[in-house]
């Protein structure tokens, strides 16, 4: 039984506003977690759409590597339960350097100027937790 939204609700935080979808349900017997986290990886939001065509552009197209960004990450028990979100926004810290992660929706008739503002509000909150604030990046 699958529950949650029906549709994208908007969720307002202090810099940018989010579209968040919440599923939840009860997995049948020999379906764990990981089966569906493999199944819905990358939501549409980090792959685009559709799944395939998109893939196969970002993989052509996109200068850099990844890796965690858009990630799974959460909790697994072990029975196969847990829990997991998309780690759309995030940060690969290094001593010398940290590298800031978040994407923007472009679709048709996008603004580029407008997405670059908001990718820079959206990383808002991971600056200030970095102590990155006045600081600007490559």
């Amino acid at each position: 039984r699958l529950g949650g939204d029906t549709q994208p609700r908007l969720r307002s935080l202090a810099s940018v506003h989010h579209l968040e979808t919440r599923l939840e349900g009860r997995l049948r017997p020999g379906v764990d977690l990981l089966e569906v986290i493999e199944r819905l990886h990358p939501t549409p939001a980090l792959g685009g759409s559709p799944r395939a065509a998109a893939a196969r552009w970002l993989a052509e197209s996109e200068p850099l590597d990844r890796g965690w960004y858009g990630a799974p990450f959460g909790w697994l028990t072990p029975d196969g339960g847990g829990r997991a979100q998309v780690g759309i926004r995030s940060a690969l810290v290094r001593p010398e350097a940290a590298v800031l992660f978040a994407g923007a929706g472009i679709v048709s008739g996008s603004d580029p100027a407008h997405e670059w503002r908001e990718t820079g509000l959206k990383l808002q909150p991971v600056r200030a937790a970095l102590h990155l604030e006045g600081r600007r990046g490559r």
